[in-house]
């Protein structure tokens, strides 16, 4: 008798919780659900914390905080984990963002406060883009969709109960548990992490490396995007450069934390602030421009034209999402827990539109537009819900809506932008994608933070300025609609 050949030898896929990769899989879900908790929550407990510690006038600065520190961090993690491994990015952005969230839960003033924002997000920037690198690593080719379709689920799940949780946690044992009550959870997280973090790598080929770091992208549907592919791809020119992409990941969270600082002082100091709104301007774009795809801040067509659509989603429908908290706190007296419940509505929505996009045969550049739609037709119902007679449970169909929108379109962007890349620069691109969606927001929510300080902070004030929000991003919405025809390469 002669032994089996090995190609007669059946062959028995690794199973993400079997016994090989169990406690990697847990550990990597357990992170990623406590970062994607504290992103979904933070929102309902604003409104409260703006009160007590007196940061009203902080209100939208301090999602952009987070916002930009993650940009930056997502850059900077994604060139250090391809060149030294991603062990120490993970473990600096852990401990980074558990630092974070007990500043922000001890924070006595509002400066504390932000400053602990600014270290959460780079925690959250560094630990999201080294988990990606860990997943490429760590998993065989054939097991990684599993592991990113987990990822999926870990990002949903808080977006559907973090905002109520969080309410509920604030109305009974007050804010700061919000934070403080994450930071034990990352303990065991870490302990289940040790194996896969001393574990020798898979080394794949180079096509499997640049569709792992694009399929990062593919099932998030919560909208926030790895960078995994901050160098995952081969792609030629700046971008494949750690120092350029290092100048330009500075000179863009730079340039947007000033340009959001001039704008949010024009009322009072308006010649510096002006002046720092163009030095603003100026940083950004040279940061973009080598962030960028050629093109993208021309909106030409194509792939270009794709990216910033990713962008002009995030900016739309964060710009108003960070503010119905505040608004149905203050203006229609809502507590904590059931301005939750509104929140949580947009995240149903947005799974439903994701779930129902993939199963439809339209041309992406028609998804594309009634997804841009009905964002717009959300924000405009959700304008509703602050005006005198009118029920602030209006919010709660309108985040349907607009939900909905964004499932549709957030999901037809992050996959027409990776059929339209060459493979060689799928990784590069879906980095491309991470940084309009957190400018997107950024710059939106720092835009309705000045402007509500602008126009007032008494209840009816703060009911004007959420209708002068919900126009303007009801614009850009519009904007995306007209120009979804673009992001056809022919």
């Amino acid at each position: 008798m002669t032994a089996p050949k090995a190609l007669d030898t059946p062959y028995d896929q690794p199973r993400i919780f079997g016994s090989a990769y169990r406690t990697a899989t847990i550990g990597i879900l357990l992170v990623i659900t406590l970062i994607a908790f504290e992103g979904m929550s933070v929102g309902v407990v604003m409104p409260v914390i703006s009160q007590q510690l007196d940061a009203l006038d902080l209100y939208g600065l301090s999602f952009s905080a987070f916002l930009i520190a993650s940009l930056f961090a997502n850059v900077v993690s994604g060139l250090w984990s391809d060149r030294r491994g991603y062990t120490i990015p993970f473990l600096v952005g852990v401990v980074l963002f558990v630092v974070g969230m007990g500043l922000a839960g001890a924070a006595s003033t509002k400066v504390l406060f932000l400053a602990a924002r600014a270290v959460q997000g780079l925690g959250a920037g560094c630990t999201i883009v080294a988990v990606y690198v860990m997943i490429a690593r760590v998993y065989p080719a054939d097991v990684r969709p599993k592991v990113f379709a987990g990822l999926s689920a870990a990002w949903v799940v808080p977006a559907m109960v973090g905002p109520a949780v969080a309410g509920f946690v604030a109305d009974t044992l007050g804010w700061r548990w919000v934070f403080f009550g994450i930071i034990p959870l990352v303990v065991p997280a870490l302990v289940m992490l040790v194996p896969a973090l001393n574990k020798p790598a898979h080394e794949p080929d180079a096509s499997q490396a640049s569709g792992d770091a694009g399929s990062a992208d593919l099932p998030d549907s919560s909208g926030s995007s790895g960078s995994s592919g901050a160098g995952g791809g081969s792609v030629e020119g700046a971008r494949s450069r750690p120092l350029a992409m290092t100048v330009a990941a500075t000179a863009s969270a730079g340039g947007a934390g000033v340009l959001l600082y001039g704008v949010d002082k024009l009322h009072v100091s308006p010649v510096p602030s002006a002046v720092a709104v163009l030095v603003g301007l100026v940083c950004l774009g040279y940061g973009l421009a080598k962030l960028l795809p050629p093109g993208a801040l021309r909106f030409s067509r194509g792939l270009p034209t794709t990216i910033m659509m990713r962008g002009l989603f995030s900016a739309a429908f964060f710009g108003v999402n960070s503010f119905i908290p505040l608004a149905l706190q203050q203006v229609k007296s809502f507590g904590p827990t059931a301005a939750g419940i509104a929140l949580t509505t947009g995240a149903l929505g947005w799974s439903t539109g994701s779930y129902l996009q993939s199963r439809r045969s339209v041309e992406p550049h028609r998804r594309i537009r009634t997804g841009a739609a009905c964002v717009m037709t959300g924000v405009l119902l959700g304008l509703l819900s602050v005006l005198p007679g009118v029920t602030g449970w209006v919010a709660v169909p309108a985040w349907i809506v607009a939900g909905f929108g964004m499932g549709i379109g957030m999901t037809t962007v992050s996959v027409t932008a990776l059929k339209q890349s060459p493979v060689n620069e799928q990784g590069a691109n879906s980095a491309a994608l991470s940084v309009t969606d957190m400018l997107g927001s950024a710059l939106a929510v720092g835009l309705g933070g000045a402007l509500i300080n602008v126009i007032g902070h008494s209840p009816g004030m703060i009911a004007r300025g959420f209708v002068v929000i919900c126009c303007l991003m009801s614009a850009i919405s519009l904007g995306a609609t007209l120009l979804a025809s673009r992001t056809r390469s022919d």
